[in-house]
């Protein structure tokens, strides 16, 4: 796939080129690929809080390649932002992708967590309406791939991970930092959630 123009061209053919490749990497994952197949879902629905068009592509492609990092034949920091990120670059997906995924859901705060704060910094931090809605999709999706409040995930997340790991510590910090990303779309779209 390196190099190839489906990547580069039409927004159908780069979500298309993302989603096998998420399936390839992820689904043999179980639990992870039914996330991430909720988390498409999820941005399908929002790709009017980025105004649609090209701009809705790279969110939903975004959302299929959010955590190829898992898949075991990629990972090498058992980061799995930073390692997906790597591997998409590698294979020559768009840039604005391959940042997406690099600081998805709040990415920076688990690397200050595991010391990666340096690797992760390769990849330049977006900001936009498309990065609010990648956070939005991936934390309004349970792990098993169903809709769900920001919050719900967030204290799903707190009760999964025991209080001295990474990505425990990260939440305590992220989660008022990222709840306007959330915010934001939810209201660039018209929706309501309960706090």
């Amino acid at each position: 796939m390196s190099g190839s123009p489906v990547l580069q061209g039409e927004g159908a053919r780069l979500v298309e080129a993302a989603r096998e490749v998420a399936e390839r990497l992820v689904s043999p994952l179980g639990r992870r690929w039914d996330h991430v197949r909720g988390v498409a879902r999820r941005a399908e629905g929002l790709r009017a809080a980025v105004g649609g068009g090209a701009s809705g592509d790279v969110l939903v492609a975004a959302a299929w390649v959010h955590d190829v990092g898992y898949a075991p034949e990629i990972g090498r920091t058992r980061f799995h932002p930073l390692d997906g990120a790597r591997y998409l670059r590698a294979e020559r997906f768009p840039e604005q992708v391959v940042r997406l995924v690099a600081h998805h859901s709040g990415a920076r705060f688990e690397a200050a967590q595991r010391g990666l704060s340096a690797e992760l910094a390769a990849f330049e931090l977006e900001t936009s309406p498309v990065m609010d809605a990648l956070v939005t999709a991936d934390l309004t999706t349970t792990p098993s791939g169903e809709p769900c409040t920001y919050d719900q995930r967030i204290d799903e997340v707190l009760r999964r991970y025991e209080p001295d790991h990474p990505v425990h510590r990260t939440w305590l910090v992220a989660r008022e930092e990222l709840r306007p990303s959330v915010e934001r779309t939810l209201a660039r779209v018209g929706e309501s959630q309960p706090k």
